[in-house]
């Protein structure tokens, strides 16, 4: 079975945000992290994984980033902090 992950980058804790989709969340996170994805988080340093939902539907996850995309920017910040409090970069525990 095939997993699509929609995640949120911040720059830090309350900081810029990006929220992206990815079959591979280990690998994707890591080219935002080493600077491989030219454009927006590359400039803006955005590389912290502090959320993320798995789903085995491609097309709830893109409806799913999409929908997130268009929330208000504080409603994004209650999603981050009601599963991860302390603005953890996950990625290490992945």
């Amino acid at each position: 079975m095939k997993l699509y992950y929609v995640y949120i980058l911040a720059s830090q804790r309350n900081g810029t945000l990006y929220i992206g989709i990815t079959n591979d969340l280990k690998r994707r996170v890591f080219e935002h992290k080493v600077g491989l994805i030219e454009g927006f988080t590359k400039a803006y340093k955005v590389n912290q994984l502090v959320y993320f939902e798995q789903t085995s539907d491609v097309r709830s996850a893109i409806e799913r980033e999409k929908r997130l995309k268009e929330w208000k920017r504080q409603w994004k910040i209650e999603l981050v902090e009601k599963e991860n409090p302390a603005w953890i970069d996950l990625y290490d525990s992945l």
